[in-house]
C-alpha cells in the first residue's frame, strides 16, 4: 500500500512489509555476511514486518528506532539508529558484531549513483537517511561494508518506503552488489501491544457494520450481550493500556503512621544477575541440565535389568478368578525366588475397589495380608512392595531391592502392624504365600525421584531468579521440565518408563501448551519481569503443587465419576484416575485391569484433570497475581495428567471406569443356608448347593457357576452343586458364587462361611 503524504524521512514512524515482489534478492549479501544456508531459506519464506519509531531523545539527537517482526509474530532483530554520525559498535544476532555511523544527507552530497536515484521530492527536500555499517574488525570471522539510504520513492506509480544498498566485500571481485528493498505503508488494522510485546490487531469497523451492529444493540440488545461475551470468551481477554503492571512488593516504598520503609531487594537482584542474562550463557546450562538430567534418568531406571522392577501394586495372585482354575494360571507356588526393586512411596498407594480377603472387605488401604508371623509371610495376593516396606526391608521414601521367595501352601496367616502399615489376617489355607530375604544381587536399588524433584526445583529457581531468559522461553522451560520430570520419575507410565509413549504425548502436549501460551500466560508472566523474586513465588510453588497432583491430593477423598465411587466413601468427590494391580514376576496371567464379563457399551462423560486445566485457563489471563498463582498451578495439573496418563479419551465405558471393581452382573444364589445346613453331617460327606440358571440369564450367554473356595477359584461348571470332602477341618472355610460366560466369571456373591462349629453363615447381599 502507498505511503501517505505525511510519512516522510522527517516523521517515518508507523508500519512497514516488505514487498517480496517488488524487492530485489538479497542472498547474495546474506551469504557474503556468514548467514548459514539454513537461514537464508528461513528468512526467504517469511515476510518482514518493521515497527519504525522516529523520535528525538533528550539530547537533541533525531532516533529512528525499528523493531522486526517476521510473519507469525516471530521477534526479529532491532534497529536503533542515532543520526549524528557517531560510531556504535554493536551485535546483530544475525551479522554478529557491527560498527555503524548514521546522519541525514543531501542527495546531491551522494558519490554513489545508485543511492540517489529515483527520490520523491519531499524526500529530496528533507534529505534522505544515510547509513554506513561494516563488520567490527577483529570480532567479525568475514569482512564487509554497506552503505543504505533510506526514504521513498515511486514504484510502480505508488509512493513507497525504499532502502538502497550498495554491498562490497573481498571476496566479492566483481564489483559491488546493488539492492533495492521496497516495503509497503501498512494502514488496514489498528495495532495494541500485548503485555509481552505481541502485536494484536484490532480491526477498524467500516460505517455500514457499525451501523449494523447499532441497529442489532438496540433492537436485541440481551442478544447482543450474549454474543458478546461469547466472542470475549473464544478471543480471551484483550490486553488493554489502562491495565498496568503490578508494582513489585520488594520493590516498593511503604509508609505507615508517619514512618517510611523503602525495599529495594527487585532492583538488587535486578542488577546483581544482569551478567548472568546472556542468551549464551543460557544455552550452555540449558545443554548442561539436559545432560546432568540424562544421567538421573540413566541412575533411575537403566543400571538395573528391567526385569526386576515392580511397581507399588505388583502381587502373585490376582483377585476372584483371575488366576484360573485351582490357581493353575499363577504357578508355580513354591521353589521359586526373585529379585526385585520397588519404587518410592508406595505405602500411601492403596485399594480403590473394594477386596475381600475371607470375609473381611477392605477398601482404601494397602492389600497386605498376613507377615504376624516368626518368618513374616504373606499370602500371595498382598502387594509385594507395601509387604517389603512392613516387613523393614526396604525404604518408603527411596524404595530399595530385595529378594522374595514362594514357599506355596500356609494356614492361618496373622496380622501385624509395622512401618506404619497394617494388614489382615486369613485363618484359612492359600495355596500361595512368601517371604522375604534381604540378600540380593541388585545393585543401584534407591529411588532417585526425590533427589531429581530437589534438581528440577533448584533449576527452576535459577530459572526465574538468575538466568531470567524470555518470558516465552521461560515458559517453555516450564512445560520440558514439568512434562519430563513427571513422565521419567515422579508418575512414570511404566517400570522403567516407556519412552515411546512419552515422546508420543510429548509434542500434543507443546501443541496444547502454545494454545495456553497465546490465551492466557502471554498476558501475565510477561508483566512480572522487574520482579523476578516475587514470580517465582506465584508461579513455582504453586506450579510443583500441581506438577505432583499425585501426591499433593493423595489425601482427598476422591475417586472416579460414577456415582459409585461417589457414594462408596465418606465424604466422596470424583478422581480422575485409579490405581489397578499389575502382576510382577509371573507372565501370561489375565490382567484384572481389564474385567472378563461382557463390556458395558454405554458411554460416560469423564473430566479429566488436563480438560480442567484446559477449560479454566482462558479465565486467568490477567495481568494479575491470583492469575500467575492460578496460571502456575494448572499448568502443572495439566502436565501431571498427559505425562503420567496421556490424553485419555473424554468418553469412556462404565466398564473402563469401574475397572476391577463389581460391574452390576446378575448373582447367583446359594440354596445352603444356615437354616438347612445340617452340621452333623462331617465335612467328607457335606455337600452345598445354589439355584440354577434362570431361562432369562441363560439366553444372555450365562451358562455356568464359578465357585471361589477360601478366595481360590475351585469350580468351573454347570453343575449345581459342590462336595466339601477336599476342605481342611478345624479352620473356617469361605464360599463366594458367580455366573459364568464361556468360563469367564462375572460377579461374585458376598462371601458364605462355613465355621469350624459347623455354623454357617449366609452371605450379605450384593456383589463382592
Amino acid at each position: 500500500m502507498a505511503a501517505p503524504p505525511n510519512v516522510t524521512t522527517k516523521a517515518m514512524s508507523g508500519r512497514f512489509i516488505m514487498n517480496k515482489a517488488l524487492s530485489s534478492d538479497a542472498d547474495d549479501i546474506l551469504r557474503l555476511q556468514g548467514v548459514s544456508w539454513f537461514k537464508r531459506r528461513a528468512i526467504s519464506m517469511f515476510t518482514l514486518t518493521l515497527r519504525v519509531k522516529h523520535h528525538t531523545g533528550d539530547d537533541g539527537v533525531e532516533h529512528i528506532d525499528i523493531d522486526q517482526t517476521l510473519s507469525g509474530g516471530i521477534t526479529g532483530t532491532s534497529e536503533n539508529r542515532a543520526l549524528d554520525w557517531h560510531e556504535r559498535d554493536e551485535y546483530d544476532d544475525v551479522f554478529g558484531h557491527v560498527t555503524e555511523k548514521s546522519r541525514r544527507i543531501p542527495v546531491e552530497e551522494i558519490t554513489d549513483e545508485f543511492l540517489k536515484k529515483d527520490w520523491t521530492q519531499d524526500t529530496i527536500d528533507d534529505d534522505v537517511i544515510f547509513i554506513d555499517s561494516w563488520s567490527a574488525p577483529g570480532k567479525n570471522s568475514y569482512t564487509w561494508r554497506a552503505v543504505q539510504t533510506w526514504g521513498f520513492g515511486m514504484v510502480n506509480g505508488e509512493r513507497r518506503h525504499v532502502r538502497y544498498v550498495t554491498f562490497t566485500s573481498p571476496q566479492k571481485q566483481d564489483g559491488p552488489i546493488h539492492v533495492r528493498l521496497v516495503y509497503d505503508y501498512n494502514t488496514a488494522p489498528e495495532k495494541i501491544e500485548s503485555r509481552d510485546g505481541d502485536l494484536i490487531a484490532r480491526p477498524q469497523h467500516s460505517h455500514r457494520f457499525a451501523n449494523f451492529q447499532a441497529s442489532f444493540a438496540s433492537k436485541w440488545p440481551r442478544l447482543h450481550r450474549s454474543v458478546q461475551r461469547a466472542f470475549l470468551y473464544v478471543r480471551g481477554p484483550r490486553p488493554k493500556r489502562d491495565l498496568p503492571n503490578p508494582i513489585p512488593l520488594l520493590g516498593r516504598t511503604y509508609t505507615f503512621r508517619g514512618y517510611t520503609l523503602t525495599i529495594a531487594l527487585e532492583p538488587a537482584l535486578l542488577r546483581a544477575t544482569r551478567p548472568f542474562t546472556a542468551p549464551w550463557l543460557f544455552v550452555l546450562l540449558a545443554a548442561a541440565y539436559i545432560i546432568g538430567f540424562a544421567f538421573f534418568t540413566r541412575a533411575q531406571w537403566f543400571l538395573i535389568p528391567s526385569s526386576s522392577f515392580v511397581d507399588c501394586t505388583s502381587v502373585f495372585w490376582t483377585e476372584n478368578a483371575g488366576c484360573g482354575l485351582n490357581g493353575e494360571l499363577c504357578a508355580p507356588f513354591t521353589n521359586t525366588s526373585f529379585d526385585f526393586r520397588c519404587p518410592a512411596q508406595c505405602a500411601s498407594v492403596v485399594l480403590l475397589n473394594p477386596r475381600l480377603v475371607g470375609n473381611v472387605e477392605l477398601d482404601f488401604v494397602p492389600l497386605l495380608v498376613g507377615g504376624g508371623d516368626m518368618q513374616k509371610t504373606y499370602r500371595g495376593d498382598s502387594f509385594i512392595c507395601s509387604s517389603a516396606i512392613q516387613a523393614g526391608l526396604i525404604s518408603d521414601s527411596r524404595g530399595g531391592c530385595a529378594s522374595v521367595q514362594l514357599v506355596g501352601n500356609f494356614t492361618n496367616y496373622l496380622p501385624v502392624a509395622a512401618s506404619g502399615l497394617t494388614s489382615v489376617g486369613f485363618p484359612s489355607v492359600f495355596p500361595l504365600s512368601f517371604r522375604f530375604s534381604p540378600s540380593t544381587s541388585l545393585t543401584h536399588c534407591a529411588d532417585l525421584r526425590n533427589f531429581a524433584l530437589a534438581f528440577n526445583i533448584l533449576i527452576t529457581c535459577v530459572l526465574f531468579l538468575i538466568l531470567r531468559p524470555k518470558s516465552i522461553v521461560l515458559y517453555w522451560c516450564l512445560v520440558c521440565i514439568g512434562f519430563w520430570h513427571i513422565a521419567l520419575f515422579s508418575q512414570p507410565q511404566g517400570t522403567p518408563p516407556p519412552l515411546d509413549v512419552a515422546f508420543g504425548a510429548f509434542l500434543p502436549t507443546l501443541f496444547v501448551c502454545y494454545g495456553l501460551w497465546k490465551v492466557a500466560i502471554r498476558f501475565t508472566l510477561p508483566a512480572f519481569a522487574n520482579a523476578p523474586f516475587e514470580t517465582m513465588i506465584w508461579y513455582l510453588a504453586p506450579y510443583w503443587t500441581g506438577v505432583l497432583t499425585n501426591l499433593t491430593t493423595a489425601q482427598i477423598p476422591i475417586d472416579r465419576l460414577t456415582a459409585q465411587d461417589i457414594t462408596q466413601r465418606p465424604g466422596g468427590l470424583s478422581r480422575t484416575h485409579y490405581h489397578c494391580p499389575h502382576l510382577a514376576g509371573h507372565r501370561n496371567k489375565p490382567d484384572p485391569c481389564h474385567p472378563k464379563e461382557p463390556a458395558i457399551s454405554r458411554l460416560q462423560l469423564r473430566l479429566h484433570h488436563y480438560i480442567i486445566s484446559m477449560a479454566l485457563f482462558p479465565g486467568t489471563g490477567f495481568p494479575t497475581r491470583l492469575s500467575a498463582i492460578y496460571q502456575g498451578f494448572l499448568l502443572g495439573m495439566f502436565l501431571n495428567d498427559v505425562a503420567g496418563y496421556g490424553f485419555a479419551s473424554i468418553l469412556q465405558t462404565a466398564a473402563d471406569l469401574v475397572n476391577d471393581g463389581p460391574t452390576g452382573s446378575p448373582l447367583p444364589t446359594f440354596l445352603t443356608s444356615s437354616s438347612n445346613y445340617n452340621a452333623a453331617i462331617t465335612l467328607a460327606n457335606q455337600t452345598i448347593s445354589w439355584a440354577p440358571i434362570p431361562g432369562n440369564l441363560s439366553s444372555q450367554g450365562w451358562n455356568a457357576f464359578s465357585l471361589l473356595v477360601d478366595d481360590v477359584e475351585r469350580y468351573v461348571g454347570s453343575a449345581l452343586n459342590f462336595s466339601l470332602a477336599g476342605l481342611e477341618g478345624g479352620l473356617p472355610h469361605f464360599f463366594r458364587l458367580a455366573y459364568a460366560s464361556n468360563g469367564n466369571p462375572g460377579d461374585f456373591t458376598m462371601p458364605a462361611t462355613l465355621w469350624p462349629n459347623g455354623t454357617w453363615t449366609n452371605p450379605l447381599f450384593g456383589p463382592s
